[in-house]
C-alpha cells in the first residue's frame, strides 16, 4: 500500500496524485511538487488516500515541501510576471505577422520554463517567435496550440443553463461530443440551442445520452411498423420517461402503447 495526496493547479481543475516524500501534508496546504514540466505550486485538494500499489500504473512523483511565506511570494510573482509574458509574446506576434493569438502563460515555480497556450486556426510556423521569447527571457520556451473549447476552458463563463461553465469548473477531460448525442436525445438540431459559448456542442450533452441509449433498446424505432393479432401501425411518437409509444393505425386513429 501506498499514501498519496492530491494536488491541484491554478491552471486546471485537474486533480494530481503525489506522493507526501515524508513531509507532513494536510488537505488545503500548499506546497511545491515535483512535475515532468519541472517543479510546480499547487494546493492539497484531498485528505490522504492509501492505495494498492498495483493498482498504479504511473510514476507517482514528490512533494517536495510545504511551501512557506517566500515560496508563496514567489508564486505570486510568476503570475504577475506571466501576465507580462502575454503582452510580449503578443507584441512578436504583431511584429512577425503571425495569425495567431497567444492566450495564457506560467512559468514553472523555479523559473526552468515558460509555457504559452496559443489559439490559431491552422497550423503555425512559430520557431521565430520561440527565438526571441527564449532571447528575452533566457529560459527554455514552450508554445502550444489549444481548440476553442480549451479556450473557453481558461476564460470562463456562464452557459445557457445560467450556471458556471463545467469545462472552467468540474470537467477534468473534454471528451468528444458527436451532433448524434443531440438526435439520440431528440433535441432540436439548433445551434443556438446545442452549441456552448465556444461554438462547438455543448459537453453536457454527454451526460445523459448513454442513459438514453439503454432506455431506447426497449423502444421500436419511429415509422416502424408494428403488427400483431389486434393492431397494425407505424410509430409516430416515443416517450422514454413514460415508457410509451404512440402507434398511427391504418384508420387513422393514435394509439398508445405502453411498454
Amino acid at each position: 500500500m501506498v499514501e498519496v495526496f492530491g494536488v491541484c493547479f491554478t491552471s486546471s481543475n485537474k486533480i494530481y496524485y503525489f506522493l507526501p516524500n515524508g513531509n507532513e501534508i494536510k488537505k488545503e496546504d500548499c506546497v511545491i511538487v515535483e512535475t515532468e514540466r519541472g517543479q510546480q505550486f499547487g494546493v492539497v485538494c484531498t485528505d490522504k488516500i492509501v492505495v494498492d500499489k498495483k493498482r498504479i500504473s504511473f510514476e507517482l512523483k514528490n512533494i517536495l515541501k510545504v511551501a512557506d511565506s517566500n515560496d508563496v511570494r514567489m508564486h505570486e510573482k510568476n503570475i504577475k510576471d506571466a501576465e507580462l509574458a502575454i503582452e510580449c509574446a503578443n507584441k512578436f506576434v504583431k511584429e512577425l505577422d503571425l495569425d495567431m493569438k497567444i492566450l495564457d502563460a506560467s512559468f514553472t515555480f523555479n523559473r526552468s520554463q515558460l509555457l504559452f497556450n496559443f489559439l490559431a486556426d491552422a497550423r503555425v510556423d512559430f520557431r521565430e517567435l520561440a527565438k526571441k521569447l527564449a532571447y528575452v527571457y533566457k529560459i527554455r520556451i514552450e508554445l502550444r496550440q489549444i481548440g476553442v473549447r480549451d479556450k473557453a476552458k481558461c476564460v470562463g463563463g456562464y452557459g445557457v443553463c445560467g450556471k458556471k461553465l463545467c469545462c472552467s469548473t468540474f470537467l477534468n477531460d473534454l471528451n468528444s461530443v458527436s451532433i448524434n448525442m443531440a438526435k439520440n436525445q431528440n433535441l432540436a438540431l439548433n445551434p443556438q440551442k446545442i452549441n456552448g459559448v465556444c461554438g462547438r456542442l455543448m459537453c453536457c450533452l454527454d451526460y445523459e445520452n448513454e442513459l438514453y441509449s439503454e432506455y431506447k433498446k426497449d423502444f421500436p424505432k419511429v415509422g416502424e411498423i408494428i403488427s400483431n393479432d389486434s393492431y397494425r401501425g407505424k410509430v409516430v411518437y416515443i416517450d422514454l420517461f413514460k415508457r410509451m409509444y404512440k402507434i398511427e393505425l391504418e384508420d387513422g386513429k393514435i394509439m398508445d402503447v405502453m411498454l
